[in-house]
């Protein structure tokens, strides 16, 4: 199996946290703890890609620098990434080694700084389409501070019916190539797992001279890793989020779990609106494009139940 594993927010930092480097630490052991058991039961030709999210570290950075731009200079989205690569990527490399170790597994871990090329003229940059949620969950009422402390934010509830359902939103851009899919394949042909494309990657656009230059953006993680898991050849693309899957009629009183469907079934069930744009709207489509271009499987489920999705157990899966 040639596997490329996506993980949500709460990998990394639960929702009700303050996200302190003991409570990412800890939630990372979770996770780690998770994929080694994965990766211990690989083959001498399966290998392990890893990529994440970082809304809630890139939007509490932000935050952290807002408050102290009368002293340090603010930095841009794409530096912030960058940063956030690092520091994510390095939480789950000491993780993923101490878990490996513990289960006798010899294998090296390598978090690398990934850019994910993106068109400077996506609608995502226009108005307020903005529609990655970065950042901490608030009240509506704590949104209404926000946007009036910050008029140029744009803020949108994201779990409708949640008391903490709104969030800043940012540009997301749609990305097409993953710029170090050439070296993160040998890497993994050199049987090391590896951490790429965190946070989405760092969004950049290519300039006249054809050299990259950052843009202010976060791209969605789902999205990213969609590309990068077709251009280093995986067969089996997973997203793990906080839910065991994606639902029919969702925030509804019959809404319904989803198990095993073709991609013409979830292509359907995506025109009929039930996939919400900031959550697992991007999921499915990232599931069904895989597929679509040659993916054997895409799976969305929860962290605690990887493994069991893996074996068809469950989740939502997306088949040809």
């Amino acid at each position: 199996m040639k596997l490329l594993v996506a993980l949500g927010g709460n990998a990394i930092k639960q929702a009700h946290e303050a996200g302190t480097t003991a409570e990412q630490f800890e939630n990372c052991e979770k996770t780690a703890e998770q994929l080694a058991g994965i990766v211990s039961e690989f083959g001498p030709d399966d290998w392990l890609a890893i990529t994440h999210g970082n809304g809630p570290q890139s939007g509490n950075l932000s935050v952290q620098m807002e408050a102290a731009k009368d002293l340090v200079p603010v930095q841009t989205l794409d530096v912030i990434g960058a940063m956030t690569q690092g520091q994510i990527g390095y939480m789950l490399q000491n993780t993923m080694q101490k878990h490996l170790k513990a289960r006798g597994v010899d294998i090296d871990v390598i978090a690398v700084i990934n850019q994910v090329l993106v068109d400077p003229d996506d609608p995502e940059f226009s108005g307020d389409t903005a529609s990655k949620p970065v950042g901490n969950f608030f009240t509506a009422d704590e949104a209404r501070a926000l946007k009036a402390q910050h008029p140029e934010y744009v803020v949108k509830e994201v779990k409708p019916g949640a008391e903490k359902g709104w969030r800043r939103c940012v540009p997301s851009p749609i990305p097409s190539v993953n710029v170090e899919a050439r070296a993160i394949q040998q890497i993994l042909t050199d049987g090391i797992i590896v951490i790429a494309s965190g946070g989405g990657g760092i969004p950049v656009m290519q300039d006249d001279k054809g050299d990259y230059q950052g843009l202010e953006a976060v791209i969605d993680k789902d999205r990213a890793g969609e590309v990068m898991a077709q251009a280093i050849g995986a067969d089996t693309f997973m997203m793990l989020t906080d839910v065991e899957h994606a639902l029919l009629n969702f925030g509804k009183p019959d809404a319904a779990p989803i198990g095993e469907v073709t991609v013409a079934k979830a292509q359907q069930l995506a025109a009929e609106g039930h996939f919400l744009p900031g959550s697992m709207g991007p999921k499915m489509a990232s599931a069904i494009k895989f597929v679509q271009e040659g993916g054997a499987r895409a799976i969305i489920s929860s962290l605690d139940k990887a493994v069991e999705a893996l074996e068809g157990k469950t989740g939502t899966i997306i088949l040809p």
